[in-house]
């Protein structure tokens, strides 16, 4: 059997990266450890090497495709929250739906 060669995304794209780690950490005190292998975002089972959070690297279609959705997904929830008496301000939600639209749309672009 052939090595894929592709690079993917982990089905959880999002909570992969590291700022989202970060936040963790930062209201856990800790963060587990990554596992070494993942499921992608195309379904298949990958050594994390064989992922990224960068879209630039992601090879695989489907996963980028994947990504997109995500990103979009999360980028609406986001939006909804506005008003809902959350203490970030309205301009941070703003903000942060901006940058999760942009990730989406550079692994959809």
């Amino acid at each position: 059997m052939d090595a894929d060669p592709h690079i993917h995304v982990d089905r959880r794209v999002v909570e992969a990266r590291a700022d989202f780690r970060g936040a963790l950490s930062s209201v856990l005190g800790a963060v587990p450890d990554a596992p070494g292998i993942v499921t992608t975002g195309c379904g298949i089972q990958a050594g994390r090497a064989m992922t990224s959070t960068r879209p630039e690297s992601v090879t695989c279609l489907p996963c980028r495709d994947h990504a997109h959705r995500q990103y979009l997904e999360l980028a609406d929830q986001i939006e909804k929250l506005r008003g809902a008496g959350m203490a970030v301000s309205g301009e941070d939600l703003d903000l942060a739906v901006l940058r999760l639209r942009e990730m989406a749309e550079r692994f959809g672009g």
